[in-house]
């Protein structure tokens, strides 16, 4: 297998072969963001491997920083199941998975190590180079899977992420928005899950401090802001 990184990004990344994966059916445009969900990293890295699951990424990031390269980019890897961005339904043939180790919601919701989300940043800011993305490319799993999936999860420090400009920052709001579900497709959102399940996800990406599914004025002005800027 050979590695896809760049060597000069100073990246240390260790092949580890899955058999899941296909051809991919358009060029690279999102970078998908995903907890592992499970009780540790080699169980989840196990599954990730195990062609009976039908699951994996292209990368692993364990909790000290170690990066893992499972599938190569110009392949379609199987992360993002059922799921939705900008009106793209084949979000594994349009995307990178990175799989961050971490238990999830099933398991307290662990902090990430700062040491992970360095690596995870180095990562990120080298695929974004190569392909040619920008900020607003990067997303999360639950953003493209409202009602169905969580990770990264509200406690996910997306802001780390902006300030090294691997992410879009929080905008700044302005006044409410008045039609709800066109502002979360203007933003890239599909609705197909019900409105309160994508506010739900919106929030938990962008208003992590309450994620309740209403629609409350602050939610609504944050939805303005970035429907404005998408």
């Amino acid at each position: 297998m050979i590695l896809d990184v760049n060597a000069e990004a100073g990246l240390d990344v260790i092949a580890a072969p899955s058999p899941n994966f296909n051809d991919r059916k358009m060029p690279i445009s999102l970078i998908l963001l995903h907890y592992t969900g499970m009780e540790n990293g080699p169980v989840a890295i196990e599954r990730l491997c195990d062609r009976a699951a039908q699951v994996s990424a292209h990368y692993v990031i364990r909790e000290d920083g170690q990066i893992l390269q499972l599938v190569s980019e110009g392949k379609r890897a199987w992360h993002a199941g059922v799921a939705s961005w900008r009106g793209e339904s084949d979000v594994n043939s349009a995307s990178i998975g990175i799989e961050i180790v971490n238990g999830g919601h099933d398991f307290a919701l662990p902090a990430y190590p700062t040491i992970q989300i360095d690596r995870l940043v180095a990562l990120v800011g080298d695929l974004m180079t190569r392909h040619e993305l920008g900020p607003e490319c990067v997303i999360g799993h639950s953003d493209v899977a409202p009602g169905r999936k969580q990770d990264p999860g509200e406690h996910f420090p997306w802001a780390l992420l902006a300030a090294a400009g691997c992410a879009l920052p929080a905008p700044q709001t302005g006044e409410p928005v008045e039609d709800v579900a066109a502002g979360l497709e203007a933003i890239g959102y599909s609705l197909d899950a019900g409105l309160d399940a994508v506010i739900e996800a919106f929030q938990r990406r962008w208003r992590p401090a309450l994620v309740d599914g209403k629609a409350d004025r602050e939610t609504r002005a944050l939805i303005a802001a970035l429907a404005e800027r998408s």
